[in-house]
């Protein structure tokens, strides 16, 4: 078989584990990338380039620097004082929900989840109710603000380092209002979703102060680095390698301060990082890699701009709802990355500037994984922590939180990308 279609074959097959096969997504991914070099569909070389290093860089710091933050236990302590604060149980929750996005935006979707999950627990627990719905909340939360900066979440990085997206291109970008502001405009609107979801809970209870801050370090280190990646956006306007550089020079400081001030392993720190994603996530580069260099993403381009005409809009809303409607099955990682150069051709070939393309893109793969429990990482987190508590998350329950809230904020964060962007 010729490289072209050994590619696809690959590729395909890769797409279809990841669906059937969640658990083991990272063995399909490097088996599969292994594969497509040892039969030639792409060299060493060109899958060793394929790798975007950058994102591999800020991805692995973020891991290190979130781990040191969770563990200095300020955003439990922080989640402890809003609920104390709060009048009733249900403006609790959603200030809970609020927390977890602002954390989102800066720490990985999972680690956040981590951070957040036993506040929700403690709180339940006190009022004795079912803790699903709230642990739902928060999962979907932490998904949709994931993606309102370049360091909050994988398929952001993976935006950042193909549109070569700088940190504060996020917030501005060439003068316009970025991405940053369609996803709180989307925060915004799935609030109300949210509050009627917990409306009826009246109850007022005041959490016993269990958490003490063991250190205010890490919080400073976090806060350190995003003010470095903003200021790095001057100097290394390519996004090639100065923001990974920066997260791994802060994780690697991190793990040196735990082991000389708490006399932390660092091989056990090292160890503990998750390693699944990181694999999985260098597979994928080289999968679309092989895909784009065989001619694939080209043809797919071709084909979606002869559906759509000269039709900018009807093109743009294809591309966030099919994204949406993909991602809550498939992994958006893998997703995005293929899709990604299909959007920037399909820009070149309607004339457009890529920006409102790749936006949509992201915001559709971002958000439609909070449509099921299998659609992202933190959601599945959250559904093992339920399990742990003995509340065995149904497919169903997940949904009738996941999709309101994901077409509410789907909906508000794509018009506001059209109405900025499609001119």
């Amino acid at each position: 078989m010729d490289p072209k279609g050994t590619s696809l074959l690959i590729f395909i097959i890769a797409y279809v584990l990841f669906v059937f096969l969640p658990a083991r997504r990272m063995f399909v991914a490097v088996i599969s990338a292994f594969l497509l070099i040892l039969s030639g569909a792409i060299s060493f070389k060109a899958a060793f380039f394929a790798v975007n290093w950058n994102v591999m860089g800020i991805f692995i710091g973020m891991l290190v620097i979130a781990d040191i933050f969770m563990e200095s236990r300020v955003p439990a302590y922080a989640a402890e004082i809003i609920v104390d604060r709060a009048k009733n149980t249900a403006w609790a929750i959603l200030f809970i929900c609020a927390l977890t996005g602002f954390i989102s935006a800066f720490v990985e979707n999972v680690a956040t989840v981590l951070i957040v999950a036993p506040i929700a627990l403690s709180l339940a627990g006190k009022l004795k109710i079912n803790p699903t719905k709230m642990m739902i909340a928060i999962a979907v939360s932490s998904n949709l603000q994931g993606a309102a900066t370049l360091i909050g979440d994988p398929p952001s990085m993976l935006l950042g380092g193909f549109a070569r997206m700088n940190f504060v291109d996020f917030f501005f970008y060439r003068g316009r209002p970025s991405i940053f502001f369609a996803v709180e405009l989307g925060a915004l609107a799935s609030f109300f979703v949210l509050y009627f979801i917990f409306r009826s809970q009246k109850e007022k209870i005041a959490l016993l102060a269990v958490e003490k801050v063991k250190s205010w370090v890490p919080t400073i280190i976090l806060a350190s680095l995003i003010f470095l990646l903003a200021a790095s956006s001057f100097f290394d306007t390519g996004f090639s390698y100065m923001a990974g550089t920066l997260c791994m020079a802060f994780g690697i400081f991190s793990l040196f301060r735990e082991k000389f001030i708490n006399k932390s392993s660092i091989l056990k720190g090292i160890k503990s990082l998750d390693w699944e994603t990181t694999f999985f996530l260098a597979g994928i580069f080289i999968l679309v890699g092989s895909i784009t260099a065989t001619g694939w993403i080209e043809a797919i381009a071709n084909f979606l701009s002869g559906l759509v005409g000269r039709n900018i809009f009807l093109g743009y809303t294809l591309i966030v709802f099919i994204s949406v409607f993909l991602s809550a099955f498939i992994d958006n990682v893998p997703f995005l990355a293929a899709m990604l150069p299909v959007a920037l051709s399909m820009s070149d070939k309607l004339q457009i500037s890529p920006s409102l393309f790749l936006f949509g893109l992201l915001i559709g793969a971002s958000l439609g994984g909070n449509i099921t429990p299998i659609g992202a990482s933190a959601n599945i987190v959250a559904c093992g922590l339920l399990k742990k508590q003995g509340y065995q998350v149904k497919f169903k329950d997940f949904v009738k939180i996941g999709l309101p809230f994901t077409l509410v904020a789907a909906s508000a964060a794509y018009l506001f990308i059209w109405f900025i962007w499609g001119k």
